[in-house]
């Protein structure tokens, strides 16, 4: 149960982060953002990230095998970063429509799934 939960956190942590780094991109769109400098638009994704590292701290902690999780580090990493692909792919496609998903993006993630296969392999 703790691998599930430390998933459910890694992709609500995920979320976050995705719209605190990408997100400011869109900001030209909203009116009421145009005439921020730059200090405000990185004080905005802190703000941001600050959510995203409520939920990643604890899901390492719950999912890191010296706290009884079922993860070692190299495992935490893979899935974090496979994770991310993920949700920046969902992102990208949802937010950013001038964005194509091409085939090598495609046989990229392929062999990010097969670092996921290599890493747990005993």
């Amino acid at each position: 149960m703790k691998g599930v939960y430390t998933i459910g956190l890694l992709i609500v942590s995920n979320i976050f982060m995705t719209i605190a780094w990408y997100g400011h991109l869109k900001f030209k769109e909203m009116n009421w953002f145009n005439n921020l400098a730059l200090p405000a638009i990185v004080l905005i994704s802190w703000g941001v990230a600050l959510f995203e590292y409520s939920f990643q701290v604890p899901a390492n902690r719950i999912g890191f095998n010296e706290n009884g999780g079922p993860f070692n580090l190299w495992q935490l990493k893979v899935i974090q970063e496979v994770i991310t692909l993920l949700v920046f792919t969902f992102f990208t496609i949802l937010v950013f429509k001038n964005e194509t998903f091409r085939m090598n993006h495609a046989i990229g993630f392929v062999f990010l799934i097969l670092a996921v296969y290599f890493i747990f392999k005993k």
